[in-house]
Protein backbone atom coordinates (compact mmCIF):
# COMPACT_ATOMS: atom_id res chain seq x y z
CA UNK A 1 0.00 0.00 0.00
CA UNK A 2 2.94 2.70 1.05
CA UNK A 3 4.52 1.84 -2.54
CA UNK A 4 1.47 2.36 -4.37
CA UNK A 5 0.70 5.85 -2.10
CA UNK A 6 4.08 7.02 -2.63
CA UNK A 7 4.11 6.27 -6.70
CA UNK A 8 0.66 8.16 -6.16
CA UNK A 9 2.59 11.38 -4.88
CA UNK A 10 5.21 10.89 -7.62
CA UNK A 11 2.86 10.97 -10.03
CA UNK A 12 1.16 14.29 -8.73
CA UNK A 13 4.44 15.80 -8.73
CA UNK A 14 4.63 16.11 -5.06
CA UNK A 15 7.69 14.23 -4.51
CA UNK A 16 8.89 12.21 -1.56
CA UNK A 17 9.76 14.93 0.68
CA UNK A 18 6.09 16.33 0.97
CA UNK A 19 5.05 12.74 0.53
CA UNK A 20 4.90 12.58 4.72
CA UNK A 21 2.96 16.15 5.12
CA UNK A 22 0.40 15.09 2.03
CA UNK A 23 -0.98 11.93 3.89
CA UNK A 24 -0.43 13.90 7.35
CA UNK A 25 -3.17 16.34 5.75
CA UNK A 26 -6.21 13.95 5.58
CA UNK A 27 -9.47 15.70 7.41
CA UNK A 28 -8.68 13.03 10.09
CA UNK A 29 -9.22 16.19 12.70
CA UNK A 30 -12.56 16.38 11.24
CA UNK A 31 -13.50 13.02 12.00
CA UNK A 32 -11.23 11.43 14.21
CA UNK A 33 -13.03 7.65 13.81
CA UNK A 34 -13.39 8.07 9.94
CA UNK A 35 -12.39 4.21 8.79
CA UNK A 36 -12.28 5.92 4.97
CA UNK A 37 -11.35 8.98 3.02
CA UNK A 38 -13.17 8.65 -0.35
CA UNK A 39 -13.68 11.43 -3.32
CA UNK A 40 -16.51 10.79 -5.54
CA UNK A 41 -15.60 12.17 -8.96
CA UNK A 42 -18.52 13.47 -11.33
CA UNK A 43 -17.84 15.15 -14.89
CA UNK A 44 -21.08 13.61 -16.55
CA UNK A 45 -24.19 16.12 -16.42
CA UNK A 46 -26.79 13.61 -17.04
CA UNK A 47 -29.65 13.34 -13.90
CA UNK A 48 -28.94 9.53 -13.96
CA UNK A 49 -25.13 9.29 -13.16
CA UNK A 50 -25.66 12.58 -10.40
CA UNK A 51 -28.62 10.34 -9.07
CA UNK A 52 -26.04 7.37 -8.76
CA UNK A 53 -23.28 9.56 -7.30
CA UNK A 54 -25.24 10.62 -4.72
CA UNK A 55 -26.92 7.04 -4.07
CA UNK A 56 -23.47 5.83 -3.87
CA UNK A 57 -22.26 8.47 -0.94
CA UNK A 58 -25.48 7.14 1.29
CA UNK A 59 -24.67 3.87 0.18
CA UNK A 60 -21.46 4.41 1.91
CA UNK A 61 -22.38 6.24 4.68
CA UNK A 62 -24.81 3.73 6.02
CA UNK A 63 -22.03 1.22 5.18
CA UNK A 64 -19.61 2.54 7.27
CA UNK A 65 -22.35 3.09 9.92
CA UNK A 66 -22.87 6.55 9.83
CA UNK A 67 -21.22 9.73 8.66
CA UNK A 68 -18.51 9.85 11.75
CA UNK A 69 -16.61 6.99 10.26
CA UNK A 70 -15.88 7.85 6.48
CA UNK A 71 -15.11 11.14 5.11
CA UNK A 72 -16.23 11.67 2.13
CA UNK A 73 -16.35 14.78 -1.24
CA UNK A 74 -17.85 14.42 -4.68
CA UNK A 75 -16.05 16.67 -6.75
CA UNK A 76 -18.03 18.07 -9.78
CA UNK A 77 -16.13 19.77 -13.07
CA UNK A 78 -17.17 19.87 -16.36
CA UNK A 79 -21.11 19.04 -17.00
CA UNK A 80 -21.18 17.78 -13.52
CA UNK A 81 -20.91 20.98 -12.36
CA UNK A 82 -24.96 21.10 -12.95
CA UNK A 83 -24.91 18.69 -9.94
CA UNK A 84 -24.31 22.06 -7.87
CA UNK A 85 -26.96 24.47 -9.34
CA UNK A 86 -29.49 25.37 -7.00
CA UNK A 87 -32.18 24.59 -9.43
CA UNK A 88 -30.71 20.75 -9.53
CA UNK A 89 -33.89 18.71 -9.04
CA UNK A 90 -31.09 16.98 -6.10
CA UNK A 91 -30.51 19.86 -4.20
CA UNK A 92 -32.85 18.12 -1.13
CA UNK A 93 -30.48 14.83 -1.63
CA UNK A 94 -27.90 17.12 -1.31
CA UNK A 95 -29.38 18.96 1.90
CA UNK A 96 -29.27 15.36 3.11
CA UNK A 97 -25.39 14.75 2.78
CA UNK A 98 -24.68 17.67 4.05
CA UNK A 99 -26.40 17.17 7.34
CA UNK A 100 -23.67 14.20 7.08
CA UNK A 101 -20.61 16.26 6.85
CA UNK A 102 -20.01 15.58 2.86
CA UNK A 103 -18.08 17.92 0.87
CA UNK A 104 -19.27 19.12 -1.82
CA UNK A 105 -16.12 20.61 -4.36
CA UNK A 106 -16.54 22.90 -7.27
CA UNK A 107 -13.98 23.19 -10.16
CA UNK A 108 -13.17 26.76 -10.75
CA UNK A 109 -12.24 26.36 -14.22
CA UNK A 110 -15.71 24.76 -15.38
CA UNK A 111 -17.54 27.99 -14.14
CA UNK A 112 -15.22 30.34 -15.67
CA UNK A 113 -15.83 28.28 -18.94
CA UNK A 114 -19.33 28.26 -18.51
CA UNK A 115 -19.16 32.12 -18.16
CA UNK A 116 -17.14 32.97 -20.73
CA UNK A 117 -19.10 30.71 -23.52
CA UNK A 118 -22.48 31.94 -21.90
CA UNK A 119 -21.67 35.13 -20.97
CA UNK A 120 -23.29 34.13 -17.51
CA UNK A 121 -21.76 32.79 -14.23
CA UNK A 122 -23.17 29.97 -13.61
CA UNK A 123 -25.16 30.33 -9.47
CA UNK A 124 -23.61 27.25 -7.03
CA UNK A 125 -25.42 25.99 -4.39
CA UNK A 126 -23.53 28.06 -1.25
CA UNK A 127 -22.49 25.21 0.55
CA UNK A 128 -19.99 24.13 -2.55
CA UNK A 129 -16.18 24.40 -2.06
CA UNK A 130 -14.68 26.00 -4.71
CA UNK A 131 -11.13 24.99 -6.05
CA UNK A 132 -8.89 26.30 -8.96
CA UNK A 133 -8.90 22.38 -10.86
CA UNK A 134 -11.11 19.80 -9.96
CA UNK A 135 -8.85 16.75 -11.87
CA UNK A 136 -5.93 18.33 -9.50
CA UNK A 137 -8.05 18.17 -6.68
CA UNK A 138 -8.89 14.92 -7.49
CA UNK A 139 -4.92 13.90 -7.40
CA UNK A 140 -4.28 15.70 -4.94
CA UNK A 141 -6.84 14.11 -2.82
CA UNK A 142 -5.41 10.71 -4.66
CA UNK A 143 -1.89 11.68 -2.96
CA UNK A 144 -3.48 12.17 0.67
CA UNK A 145 -4.96 8.55 1.02
CA UNK A 146 -8.03 8.96 -0.13
CA UNK A 147 -9.90 6.86 -2.49
CA UNK A 148 -11.08 8.30 -5.68
CA UNK A 149 -14.04 6.65 -7.53
CA UNK A 150 -15.91 7.07 -10.35
CA UNK A 151 -19.55 5.89 -10.04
Amino acid sequence: MKNLVFSMLLMAGLGFVNAAWALESIDSDNKPFAEANIVLQLGDGDAETQARVINVANNLIKHYGGPDFVNLEIVAYGPGISLLYPDNPNVERISSLLVSDVKFVACMNTVETITRKTGKKPELIPAAIPVKTGVAHLVERAGQGYVVIRP
